[in-house]
């Protein structure tokens, strides 16, 4: 057994041990149910965990993260955990947050083959493809790259927004929220996109994705 694998192993120990010091009865009000507020849709990045980065304890969020933070309409993953959370948990709050330094999408502004990973970071690729303009009209590199992931983090945003899912939701006076974040890897700094869905109203923009629903 490596070193490493005995070490989380200890570290888990440690962490029920202080837990526990703090509120004797913790795990045992934890099992009971979950009622997060919040769904975060984030990258698979070791270096980009949920909870430490937004404050939050066991039971106040739930995760789903893949690649890139993508939000594609045939991922019956994500769409089970969109389901679970909207309908079931009843989440107010949906976070889709990228972050600067993101490989899925410096994979995608390069033409060499990374391997499957290459088929769903096509999507992103589609995304450049309809900014390519203003992605190059940037000449710094870092800059450029750094725009291409706002550009992913708001585009899954729009993909969220117009999923049957959450439009239902909106149609039965759901209240919930889409938001879009980035994160700094280098300040620990999460930056509001400043792109929030919360209607079918706001998606004016993309009224050939609204649906009607039977009352």
């Amino acid at each position: 057994m490596s070193e490493f694998y005995k070490k989380i192993i200890e570290n888990n120990r440690n962490w029920v041990a202080s837990k526990l010091s703090e509120d004797p009865e913790f795990f045992l009000k934890l099992k009971d149910a979950q009622k997060p507020p919040l769904l975060w849709i984030g990258c698979s990045d070791s270096r980009v965990p949920a909870n430490e980065i937004i404050g939050t304890k066991p039971g106040e969020v739930f995760v789903h993260r893949n690649i890139a933070n993508m939000v594609i309409h045939t991922d019956m993953n994500m769409l089970s955990v969109l389901d679970y959370a909207v309908n079931v948990l009843k989440v107010r709050h949906i976070i889709v947050c990228g972050h600067y330094g993101c490989g899925g999408v410096k994979a995608a502004m390069s033409n060499n083959s990374v391997g499957l990973i290459d088929n769903w970071i096509r999507h992103i690729k589609d995304g450049y493809r309809f900014s390519k303009d203003e992605i190059q009209s940037i000449s710094d590199e870092e800059k450029k790259f750094d725009r291409l992931v706002e550009l992913n983090t708001k585009q899954q945003v729009l993909n969220l927004a117009v999923t049957s899912i959450v439009q239902c939701a909106w149609s039965k006076g759901q209240e919930l929220s889409i938001h879009g974040w980035v994160y700094g890897l280098d300040t620990g700094l999460v930056q509001d996109l400043d792109v929030t869905f919360s209607s079918h109203e706001d998606i004016r923009n993309s009224s050939v994705y609204k649906l009607e629903f039977d009352e």
